[in-house]
């Protein structure tokens, strides 16, 4: 199967026009006409054959400005099995009632008429296109229609491994999985579920069946996942992963923002700081990516430029929704309902009247980036699953990081990406270890978990850890007067401009009474949102770094370490936290560690309150303070 698709004609046949050209042919066999025996010179007249009797691209897909839409793209389902904060709401998102999505057959029928007219690639979408149950049917009855040479899926990859070996049976030939983070516990702050590891197995099985490249979509946002990009580009290293780093795009909903985008060419200077030896590879006629490969290595890097170089002139691509509309512009808020003439009764050629005049009024180009963030358009979960980012503060990039050494439980020596191709390469899938535990006298379990952040040491954890607070003792010195309003009591910003530059550190703590039956859940990581504890760290982190977007008068602190630290207490069912922050500046980070202890107990509410509403935050204050004109502070 995999030799024959390097032999695939670019000709159609005019139907009737000597009969087909392979007349042995299997039934949903798809690719060249190759008989068994036949000699390169006989390949070589049918080829001509083909040529010569190829009829002309259909007209209907064949826009005014001369592109030919050969691929098409079908949402089987609005529905998907993750809650990325960068698509929908953790509660999901309002779902077109099943009566009105397209049913099987209609999916099928639509697929046969686009195929017909010239169409000889489908990828599947969703949502998640594999939690529909009768997906593998869909791929083998899509197999059998003649013309189509190419059958995609675009996954998030949670049930992939399961389902892959019966869809490339059923004659699945292309995979793109969507990742965009290579460290666990990341990866579940995202998408509010767990599933990493079965991820990693679905690209794992990707790689045993023998598809090549398999294809792993990684959009890129800024104070998220940025610093990311040489470990993904390293996988490629002794894997045969194409890596295809996405800029982020606007659609509804997910607030998008300029700032937040990093550009191809940013994201291209990044790489070849590392490998300056990278090279360009040829693009393919239609590709919306732009391919390099490191020498040596086995797979390939590329880059998607929807915003800062559109592809718009060799678009060759239209979509279905899986309510049954046609968008003939990922970005265009035009659609046109093929579901609704279908029901009618429409016949085949009134369809392809309804789509093409469709195509014919597809622009030229999209809006440009602003202009499409300021559309109205379907959020991307009712488009198709394609990974962009939400609403993450933009932050110091030195404070944004996150170590998956401490993670894994991997040797630091060893890059992280190392250690994840070395295990592909035995096709093992990597395993979560429990969180930290330690056995107290009262035989129950007590985790303790630290996150910090700290650019000095450029260290980047997520790890177990103890307790080591601050002691910071000295003068306490105090003012009588109010230092944030003005002369006549209104509110005023301090000039913080004459003031020397000194080192700054605040230690600040909270409380979270969770009650015997969430603190049981919690102590066992048994939760349905997932691991409260990781994801109330980070929460705490993010809040240190945009505390003057939250608090009116702060100044804004460029931090050079922040970390959060939780400590479950089984007498009183408890979690007990404690905020550290550090910078060098003239103003203090007090604030900074009180809203990240505050933030992390509110985080801790979000992800309980499902089990019980009675837990109580309390204790939430300064621990201690160093530097600044007034001196030190330490509470007794």
């Amino acid at each position: 199967m995999w030799k024959s698709w390097k032999l695939h004609t670019d000709v159609r046949v005019r139907e009737g026009a000597g009969g087909s050209p392979c007349a042995s042919s299997q039934p949903g066999s798809r690719g060249p006409c190759f008989l068994p025996g036949l000699s390169l010179q006989e390949l070589s007249r049918r080829r001509q054959f083909l040529r010569e009797h190829a009829a002309p691209f259909s007209a209907f897909l064949t826009d005014s400005f001369g592109r030919q839409h050969s691929y098409l793209r079908i949402s089987l389902t609005e529905k998907c099995n993750l809650r990325c904060q960068y698509c929908m709401p953790e509660e999901g998102v309002p779902l077109t009632p099943k009566a009105n999505l397209l049913t099987t057959e209609e999916i099928l029928t639509l697929a046969r008429l686009f195929v017909k007219e010239g169409v000889d690639k489908i990828r599947l979408t969703g949502g998640e296109p594999l939690i529909r149950p009768d997906v593998v049917d869909i791929v083998a009855q899509l197999q059998r229609l003649e013309g189509l040479r190419t059958i995609g899926v675009t996954t998030n990859g949670v049930n992939l491994a399961r389902l892959l070996p019966q869809l490339q049976k059923a004659g699945l030939s292309a995979i793109n999985i969507s990742l965009d983070t290579l460290v666990p516990a990341k990866f579940e702050f995202i998408v509010r579920r767990k599933g990493f590891h079965k991820v990693m197995e679905g690209i794992h099985k990707a790689i045993e069946l023998g598809y090549n490249p398999v294809k792993v979509n990684c959009v890129v946002m800024r104070g998220l996942n940025e610093d990311e990009l040489l470990d993904f580009a390293a996988l490629t290293e002794g894997l045969p992963l194409d890596v295809r780093f996405i800029e982020y795009m606007p659609f509804d909903g997910n607030k998008w923002n300029f700032k937040k985008m990093v550009s191809y060419k940013e994201m291209l200077d990044t790489v070849r700081q590392q490998w300056p030896e990278l090279e360009k590879l040829p693009e393919e006629e239609s590709s919306t990516a732009k391919a390099f490969k490191i020498p040596g290595f086995q797979g390939q890097i590329s880059f998607i430029t929807s915003m800062s170089q559109h592809f718009c002139g060799t678009c060759n691509r239209l979509r279905i929704t899986a309510d049954g509309n046609l968008k003939v512009c990922l970005f265009g808020n035009s659609e046109v309902s093929l579901r609704d003439h279908l029901r009618a009764g429409a016949s085949e050629q009134e369809l392809l009247r309804i789509i093409g005049a469709a195509v014919g009024r597809k622009k030229r180009q999209h809006a440009g980036m602003f202009s499409i963030s300021q559309m109205k358009n379907r959020p991307m979960i009712l488009i198709e699953l394609f990974l962009m980012f939400h609403d993450s503060p933009p932050g110091n990039p030195s404070i944004s990081s996150w170590d998956p050494l401490h993670v894994q439980g991997l040797r630091p020596r060893m890059s992280f990406s190392s250690q994840v191709a070395t295990l592909w390469k035995g096709y093992r899938v990597p395993q979560t270890p429990p969180l930290a535990q330690q056995r107290l006298g009262s035989g129950s379990f007590q985790r303790h978990y630290t996150s910090h952040a700290d650019s000095d040491a450029n260290s980047k954890c997520l790890s177990p850890g103890s307790w080591a607070p601050a002691a910071p003792s000295g003068p306490q010195l105090t003012s009588e007067q109010l230092t944030h309003v003005d002369s006549e009591g209104r509110a005023a910003m301090v000039d913080v401009g004459r003031k020397p530059d000194t080192e700054r550190v605040a230690v600040a703590s909270a409380v979270v009474l969770l009650g015997p039956v969430a603190f049981k859940l919690v102590q066992q990581n048994q939760l349905k949102k997932g691991d409260a504890l990781v994801v109330a760290q980070l929460a705490g982190v993010q809040a240190a770094k945009v505390t003057s977007q939250l608090i009116p008068l702060c100044h804004h602190v460029a931090l050079s370490h922040v970390q959060v630290q939780l400590e479950l207490d089984s007498t009183r069912h408890a979690v007990k936290i404690q905020a550290s922050c550090r910078a060098r500046g003239p103003t203090g980070v007090e604030m900074e560690a009180l809203t990240s202890a505050a933030v992390t107990a509110l985080t801790l509410y979000d992800m309980c309150k499902a089990v019980s509403r009675d837990i109580v935050l309390e204790e939430i204050k300064l621990i201690s303070k160093t530097g600044g004109q007034r001196g030190d502070f330490h509470r007794a």
